[in-house]
């Protein structure tokens, strides 16, 4: 490839590591315009390099890298046992690191890592690429959306003949991958893990290992991970209430959604086959984005998705299956290093119950005799308010606020920023008799990101209240609800448009644009009956200085009142 043809990058890179695996972060670094600097200690990795690529310098120690202002980062494609080392030496010179798994093989050297990087201000970034595959960003979105359900369970396949290590054994060599791509869909560290294996080519390296892991939700998954098998498979499946999802790495189709289901007839489950379903994926290397990613977050200072703080979890998890692999089983607690018993990062209430198995996130606070059931699944930073009950199965978002009185049942998905207010009432069996049990026939009830439902409003089961969306007081949905929609009513149907503050908007202009009295926001309907903001994403997080009112409801609508009159 021609230096003209290539991308230009602000940042500069020396790779480190010219072998297996580093030759393909060499071409990549390459292609996007960053390689600075290569760095092996094997001559022929020279002359090769030399051949390959145009006007990139060569070295062979270490050291010269360190010491050359023109490197922004350090990438290492170096044996795992020197990898804290180098990234420690890396980041004691000033430079952004981005070092291949593990992050290192002592959990105390990758706490050093770590802390030395925030210290120094530094980007630190562990090379789990799955992190970056699409199928498995794909697999995230569907997880958080509640396509798949409630998830019961997962397992990793990672097998093949080669590539057989003697400085690490098979679990430290092939499944970090897994256990990087097991935490981030589960968004939570595992409570117990046993792990078994043998060796066979070396006694002292173990080739075959099958880790087994127990989460705080109930989830359950394993990971099975060999060198010495005749053919290469790495496929991940999970197992959801409602689909269960196929990711294969080394198939025509990386990822496939099969609507299986499990149906009780004359109290006998049978099994109810469907055909899998395709799911359509980015057409994008994983190596290449896991590049650029570390390029962009190098140049705007954003800790990256794999960050030093993943590779810690990843590499406690590590830590843990190794101990179990020769003391058995390692249970809550032995992955923090630092405490026995690690303080809540939410708060409940002393007269609240959150069960063993319910996973709550940071901040968030537990009222007055409400209760968490297991395999609930709470977000950051919500308000669960006095007498609420969440069942086992349930998934909410960050920034939920619940008011009092409310149970919120297996089968509800409630997105980000969402407020369910006093009273209102959430189903789940469209048909419920209590002489027939309809436990596995739940229905999917979600309630989208930022919507409101007022005090005392019924939402029967099986419907999606969109983006937005304000369900009145009193009113009982039966149907979706658009983004945006406000209805009223029994049943509830649209009277107007609300905007993302909450307000009614008034009739469009003569452009057929609506604008937010608090806001100043310009909302339209990109076609009949569908509204969009004009001015923001409806992903995108609302601005700081907009993220809190000045001005009461009554107090806006006085001045639009006023507004009118005047014209």
């Amino acid at each position: 490839m021609k230096s003209a043809e290539l991308t230009k990058s602000k940042t500069k890179i020396a790779v480190v590591g010219v072998g297996y695996w580093g030759k393909n972060l060499v071409r990549n670094f390459y292609q996007l315009g960053a390689l600075e600097v290569l760095c092996d200690v094997e001559g022929t990795a020279a002359a090769a390099c030399k051949y390959q690529y145009e006007h990139v310098r060569f070295c062979s120690e270490f050291t010269e890298v360190l010491s050359d202002p023109s490197v922004d980062a350090v990438v290492l494609a170096t044996p795992a046992t020197t990898h804290y080392e180098m990234a420690k030496a890396a980041l004691e010179a000033g430079k952004d690191v981005l070092v291949e798994k593990p992050l290192a093989i002592d959990v105390k050297h990758g706490e050093e890592l770590v802390e030395l990087a925030d210290a120094k201000r530094r980007i630190l970034m562990v090379g789990h690429i799955l992190r970056y595959h699409p199928a498995i960003l794909k697999l995230q979105k569907l997880i958080h959306d509640g396509v798949l359900g409630k998830l019961n369970y997962l397992y990793s396949n990672r097998l093949n003949i080669g590539k057989i290590r003697t400085e690490e054994n098979i679990l430290w060599s092939f499944a970090p991958h897994d256990i990087s791509v097991l935490l981030s869909l589960l968004n939570e560290m595992p409570a117990r893990v046993t792990c078994q294996g043998s060796a066979y080519l070396n006694r002292d390296i173990t080739d075959v290992t099958l880790s087994h892991f127990e989460f705080p939700s109930g989830v359950q998954a394993h990971i099975f991970v060999s060198w010495l098998h005749p053919i290469k498979e790495q496929r991940l499946v999970v197992v959801g209430s409602e689909k269960m999802a196929v990711f294969d790495d080394t198939g025509e189709h990386k990822l496939v959604l099969y609507p299986h289901k499990v149906e009780w007839r004359n109290r006998v489950p049978m099994a109810v086959k469907a055909n899998g379903e395709n799911v359509p994926l980015d057409d994008r290397e994983p190596l290449h984005a896991e590049c650029q990613h570390f390029l962009d977050c190098v140049e705007s200072r954003i800790a990256p998705v794999s960050d030093g703080a993943e590779g810690l979890r990843v590499l406690r998890v590590l830590d843990a299956c190794q101990r179990a692999l020769h003391n058995g089983a390692v249970a809550l607690g032995s992955f923090d290093t630092k405490n026995d018993k690690p303080e809540s990062p939410y708060f409940a209430h002393e007269s609240a119950y959150v069960d063993d198995g319910a996973v709550v996130g940071a901040g968030t606070k537990v009222w007055h005799f409400s209760h968490i059931m297991k395999g609930a699944r709470i977000g950051e930073r919500c308000v669960i308010g006095q007498n609420v009950n969440v069942d086992g199965g349930t998934i909410v978002g960050n920034n939920v606020k619940i008011q009092n009185s409310v149970s919120v049942y297996t089968g509800v998905v409630i997105e980000d920023d969402v407020f369910l207010g006093p009273s209102c009432v959430l189903t789940n069996v469209s048909n419920p008799r209590s002489q027939v049990n309809r436990h596995s026939l739940y229905e999917t009830t979600c309630l989208k990101r930022g919507c409101t439902i007022g005090a005392n409003a019924t939402i029967v089961c099986g419907v999606n209240v969109g983006r937005y969306a304000f369900v009145g007081a009193g009113s009982v949905v039966t149907k979706n609800v658009p983004d945006y929609a406000l209805v009223v009513g029994n049943p509830a149907h649209r009277v107007g448009w609300m905007s993302r503050h909450g307000h009614r908007l008034g009739q469009p202009d003569s452009n057929g644009v609506m604008v937010c009295p608090e806001s100043g926001y310009r909302y339209g309907e990109s076609s009949p009956g569908v509204l969009n903001c004009l001015d923001l994403d409806e992903e995108a997080p609302l601005p700081a200085e907009l993220s809190r009112s000045t001005k009461s409801y009554r107090e806006l609508k006085e001045e639009a009142k006023y507004a009118c009159s005047a014209a």
